[in-house]
């Protein structure tokens, strides 16, 4: 059992006291937050068990079976109070250790800490007489039925002069808006699962040759992650060669690799529970054809004209709308659009011509969750006139940038482009000046890629 990191223990207090101070401004209140639950893979297995990341960013506890509970009342001393799995011999001889509510309550610095086996006696007095109770609104049956038993319980004592919550709140709401901001030590975390992440993929570009599986280099990122001390991937490790890379959501297989395709690896490992995010396309045979070759400096140019995009001040829309005229200008003078059908450039973006080639956005938040929470447009209600704006990007905030280009065969597509799809992504810090790339530790350019391959004896 490792001890909780000091620096991790000090962010989380800091976290819960923005959210009580926030319950207390609400006029006082409780909030309840509980972690994930195990998940059954199949009879006697379970998935391996990942925590709530809300709950985590607020606790730094990772065990199962979990609930914290914040008490803010409108006058008077602000409580923490963990309910966990108490300590129990046999079964931490079957499972591992449990720090129990004594163990968990030192090590992680909570005001109070119980047995969950206790919640449904000890919860509802928490309840009683506050105005505001906020939890995770509609998350689980199980959360939204375990909450009304609490409620219910409070209502019984009405006839005492006890009252419950009336107002409820989705603490989510409250939790988004600050985890779409990281502070220093968050990027330092996810600044170094963007270089494990780059030195898997540098392996699998190494390793790639005709004859392997997909799978065969899925198995080289989970080493290199694991070599590293990543506890997980981030997400399914997309690994797509020849026309599969054009399925967006592939899954690693058992397609063959092969001389003349390229190959589309999506994969970032989880470190100390922050995601990383890449994406690179690259040559089997370590030379990328003319067509390809034409396609990825387009789709690199794109990228280019995105994260140029990406500073303080800037909507978050800015970058995507930089690399999708990038785009369409590029299929309009490739010949995958027919300018004659399509018109200009100006034409194909009020059309949406594009969407045939190139048909999701060009990035997403990026934290604890791969696509990380926080609100794209400025919160708040939407304007008489229509949808709200795109909010400003600011330092703190972490983004992917990830143009491509995806050819499935039509009648009317040039057919040396058929099959080929090709993603570019990359992991930005959005900083004081513009923005830190934290992904570069594996190459982009096709000259790097190509001369990586060759010294690799990948290139023939």
């Amino acid at each position: 059992m490792t001890a909780p990191d000091p620096a991790l223990l000090s962010a989380c207090r800091g976290r819960r006291a923005r959210v009580l101070q926030q319950l207390r401004a609400a006029g006082g209140g409780v909030a309840i937050l509980p972690t994930a639950p195990e998940a059954m893979r199949n009879r006697d297995s379970d998935y391996p068990y990942r925590h709530d990341s809300y709950f985590y960013y607020l606790t730094g506890f990772t065990e199962p079976e979990a609930v914290l509970v914040l008490v803010a009342p409108a006058a008077g001393p602000e409580r923490c109070i963990l309910f966990c799995r108490p300590k129990h011999e046999e079964r931490e001889i079957w499972d591992g250790f449990r720090h129990g509510p004594e163990g968990a309550q030192a090590a992680f610095g909570f005001d109070a800490a119980h047995s969950v086996e206790e919640i449904d006696t000890l919860l509802p007095p928490l309840l009683a007489n506050h105005a505001v109770l906020a939890y995770p609104l509609a998350a689980t049956t199980r959360t939204d039925m375990q909450v009304r038993r609490w409620l219910d319980a409070v209502r019984m004592q009405g006839r005492a002069g006890v009252t419950a919550p009336a107002t409820a709140l989705d603490i989510r709401t409250i939790l988004d808006e600050m985890r779409l901001f990281k502070d220093a030590g968050e990027i330092a975390v996810m600044r170094r699962a963007g270089e494990i992440s780059a030195q898997a993929h540098v392996r699998a570009m190494r390793a790639s040759r005709q004859g392997l599986r997909e799978y065969h280099l899925e198995a080289e990122l989970l080493y290199e992650f694991r070599r590293h001390g990543a506890q997980s991937v981030a997400y399914n490790s997309i690994v797509a060669t020849g026309a599969n890379a054009c399925v967006l959501h592939y899954r690693a297989g058992p397609a063959e690799l092969r001389d003349g395709d390229l190959c589309l690896i999506d994969a970032g490992c989880e470190l100390d529970s922050y995601a990383s995010d890449i994406t690179r396309t690259f040559p089997v045979s370590g030379r990328f054809s003319p067509a390809q070759r034409e396609l990825y400096d387009l789709v690199l140019a794109a990228q280019e004209a995105a994260i140029a995009e990406t500073r303080p001040g800037v909507p978050y829309n800015v970058p995507h709308d930089a690399a999708t005229r990038v785009l369409a200008q590029g299929m309009l003078d490739s010949g995958l659009l027919d300018a004659n059908r399509c018109g200009n450039v100006d034409d194909v973006l009020a059309s949406g011509a594009y969407r045939q080639f190139y048909m999701h956005r060009t990035g997403h938040w990026l934290g604890m969750d791969v696509h990380d929470v926080g609100e794209y447009r400025v919160p708040g209600a939407a304007p008489a006139e229509g949808e709200r704006p795109w909010r400003p990007l600011e330092p703190g905030m972490v983004l992917t940038v990830e143009p491509g280009i995806y050819v499935r065969p039509a009648p009317d597509v040039p057919e040396r482009f058929w099959h080929i799809g090709i993603r570019i992504e990359d992991d930005a810090v959005v900083t004081a000046t513009g923005c830190e790339l934290i992904t570069r530790g594996v190459p982009v350019k096709a000259d790097e890629i190509e001369a990586l391959m060759r010294e690799a004896g990948g290139a023939r």
